[in-house]
């Protein structure tokens, strides 16, 4: 089977990413107008990775694949900013928890929102048929746990 060569194989990528960065822009450019002007790609990462009951430095580190040192700034940036929080773990004082304030909930509540409008923005211009069959052939060819929070120490190397 030959190569179209209007469509060459590194086309593919780069058009998902493009698509990637266009839907991140976008809900970027959304969160500031709605009063989160100071979030940025890496921190959705680190906001989901924390999750709702909190983790250590240590374990964020390792959910995101970077160092614990690297996580620790981006904790000590969010924490400055509002989103976060270090407190006492309840079941073992030695451990400090690093936990989302109701700054750091709304933020993630608020990009869900703006994702759902992104899509039916999509939708609008491509069709709703063309979105979930889009949807729909990328699960077929990712794996079953495509959503790995290491995205960004991917992206790092």
């Amino acid at each position: 089977m030959a190569t179209d060569p209007d469509r060459p194989g590194f086309l593919l990528p780069l058009l998902l990413l493009a698509g990637f960065r266009t839907l991140i822009d976008d809900l970027h450019a959304e969160l500031a107008r709605q009063g989160h002007p100071e979030l940025r790609p890496l921190h959705g990462f680190v906001l989901q990775a924390v999750g709702a009951d909190g983790t250590t430095a240590t374990e964020l580190g390792q959910r995101l694949g970077i160092s614990k040192q690297a996580a620790g700034k981006t904790v000590d940036r969010l924490v400055a900013l509002g989103y976060l929080e270090r407190a006492d773990d309840p079941r073992d004082a030695r451990r400090k928890l690093v936990r989302m304030t109701p700054r750091g909930h709304d933020g993630l509540r608020r990009s869900a929102v703006i994702f759902d409008q992104l899509r039916q923005r999509w939708a609008n211009t491509l069709g709703a048929d063309r979105v979930a069959a889009l949807e729909d052939d990328l699960r077929m060819v990712t794996p079953a746990n495509w959503f790995r929070l290491d995205v960004p120490g991917w992206f790092g190397g």
